[in-house]
């Protein structure tokens, strides 16, 4: 009997340890993100995700936070059924999928668990509350905070830098340190007038003026506070060259942003992901909080000042048809966060607005994808060609002249046509090539993979380098060359235009306050960003809107803390 029941209880202790030891463990699992694999361990146990650790990723510094968060939701509900982090979407899927191969291996069966939520405070109280967690927004929260003004700043999606994120070739500015140690001769007032020039003179020159005067201070304030800028070249739309852009010419959004956010962080900023500003609070004629939904609740922030920041509304399609119905059906290159709330909570509260129908095409983007080709490709030398194999435009043109030629072009579409210099000067271009949207090869070997005439294609190449060693473009007159195209190896990439960037938007003084209709400021109500209007009139120049942003988030931000220790 003794017996019996040891070998029966002994049988059930194996079963068990058995049952246990075939999940219990540490399993691997690889799938690619957006910048190339991501390999991750998980710690297995009993059916149950225990830990996930990132062995190695290569996803951009805004994209990070997105893989800690989805980690942090897979292992809270034990489930591969969780939302992307909204402009991540490439990272997300890319960690869900190792995760979901690492569980496969291990041959567990995850039960699904409902997320614990925290008890939100519902009210807090503050100086100065920032909607918006873009490089304005940031920038403005850093800007008050470093005024004595305690701050919060709320971002509605998981992940900080909005559509700065988006943004690759640089900023603009005339008269910097680096530009004269270049020997390039550039001043505000010449700046001024590109910018007016490619705004078909609709920009309000006082907020031009602003920006233009401001420029060379914004690039050392930012170099200042850690962000990497130490590199000038053309752009189109300008007269010299004056975008400044980081080292070896990688976007500039994600390195402004990865910059700020250090500041956040050392100077212990508040800022909260996921929480979402839905309604402006108005006590008399000046503004006194936010109603906020956040991820554990809704909750009221009592404040002296608020500044949007939200962006403009270059992903809402609803919304640009409203103001510009010659768009519908476009695509967009911006963050799927980018729908206008900004601006009709700002309405809704009096401000008034200026400019809406001024909408900005991208005349390079990855032909029916949403991914863009900077500027800066075109910058270094880059040409356009069409299907006949030839130029059609000078490519330095102002982005609405640059895109208009791109659509009169047979399918609508043309090609971007580098070589391997531009892609070893440039890392976007690099990182271009390295994503699949090109082709490569000889000029011949090009040609026959576009379907267009060897011959013709290696004609027009020659003649470019002509204009560019004779300095004279007979053909589109552009006069900022950088280099010849030569060598064997070149890249092309079809693009077409796609919804860039919202000019109008939230009716602004030089002071960033709002103004309402009778055209007097909103007392404690500031905005700065692409949620503003008035800054590029009907056009802007690439550069502009790094500039743009951060100068007035910088304006703002010390105006409004100015405001608040007013404010009793």
């Amino acid at each position: 009997m003794k017996k019996r029941f040891s070998t029966k209880f002994l049988t059930l202790v194996t079963g068990l340890l058995l049952s246990y030891s075939a999940f219990a463990g540490t399993y691997n699992g690889v799938a690619k993100g957006f910048g190339g694999d991501i390999i991750i361990d998980a710690e297995i146990a009993n059916n149950k995700l225990e830990a996930i650790n990132v062995k190695s990723e290569s996803e951009s510094d805004f994209a990070k936070p997105a893989i800690k968060a989805i980690i942090g939701k897979v292992i809270a509900t034990q489930s591969l059924d969780v939302d992307n982090v909204a402009g991540a979407t490439a990272t997300s899927k890319g960690i869900k999928g190792a995760i979901s191969k690492a569980v496969k291996a291990s041959g567990a069966t995850l039960t699904k668990v409902e997320e614990k939520s925290a008890v939100q405070e519902k009210s807090t109280e503050t100086d100065i509350v920032v909607i918006g967690g873009g490089g304005a927004g940031i920038t403005a929260a850093i800007a008050a905070h470093e005024k004595g003004a305690k701050v919060i700043l709320l971002e509605k999606t998981a992940l900080l830098g909005g559509n700065t994120n988006y943004a690759t070739g640089g900023i603009n500015a005339a008269g910097t340190k680096i530009q004269k140690e270049a020997g390039i001769e550039d001043s505000p007032e010449l700046f001024m007038q590109d910018t007016m020039k490619g705004g078909k003179g609709v920009n309000n020159k006082e907020l031009v003026k602003v920006m233009t005067e401001n420029s060379a201070g914004i690039v050392d304030w930012l170099v200042e506070r850690g962000v990497d800028i130490t590199e000038v070249t053309y752009s189109g739309g300008q007269s010299v060259k004056r975008i400044h852009r980081p080292t070896g010419g990688v976007a500039v959004g994600p390195v402004v942003v990865s910059g700020l956010t250090k500041v956040l962080d050392k100077e212990k900023i508040d800022y909260r992901t996921s929480d979402k500003a839905v309604e402006i609070l108005k006590t008399g004629n000046k503004v006194s909080g936010v109603k906020v939904s956040g991820a554990n609740g809704d909750y009221t922030i009592k404040a002296k000042a608020v500044i949007v920041a939200t962006g403009g509304f270059g992903a809402n399609a609803e919304m640009v048809e409203k103001y510009n119905p010659n768009l519908k059906g476009f695509g967009t290159t911006n963050s799927p966060a980018i729908l206008g709330e900004g601006i009709e909570m700002v309405q809704k509260v009096g401000g008034d607005l200026v400019d809406m129908k001024e909408i900005q095409t991208h005349p390079t983007v990855v032909h029916k994808k949403p991914y863009m080709i900077t500027e800066s490709v075109r910058g270094e030398g880059a040409i356009l060609i069409n299907r006949d194999a030839k130029r059609f435009i000078n490519e330095l043109e102002t982005r609405d002249v640059v895109s208009k030629a791109v659509l009169d072009q047979k399918e609508g579409s043309a090609y971007i046509l580098f070589n391997q210099e531009i892609r070893e000067k440039l890392k976007a271009a690099d990182g271009y090539v390295k994503k699949g949207y090109a082709v490569e090869g000889t000029l011949d070997e090009i040609a026959k993979q576009l379907g267009i005439d060897g011959k013709t294609l290696k004609e027009t190449v020659e003649k470019y380098n002509e204009a560019v060693r004779l300095k004279v473009d007979n053909e589109f007159n552009k006069t900022n060359f950088a280099r010849e195209l030569l060598g064997n190896k070149f890249y092309a990439i079809e693009i077409s235009p796609a919804i860039h960037h919202t000019m109008g938007g939230v009716r602004i003084n030089t002071n960033a306050e709002v103004l309402a209709k009778n055209g007097k400021a909103i007392r404690g109500l500031y905005a700065a960003g692409e949620v503003t209007g008035g800054v590029h009139g009907a056009n802007r120049i690439g550069g502009n809107a790094v500039a743009d942003i951060t100068i007035f988030g910088k304006i703002a931000g010390e105006n409004a803390a100015t405001f608040s220790k007013s404010v009793k």
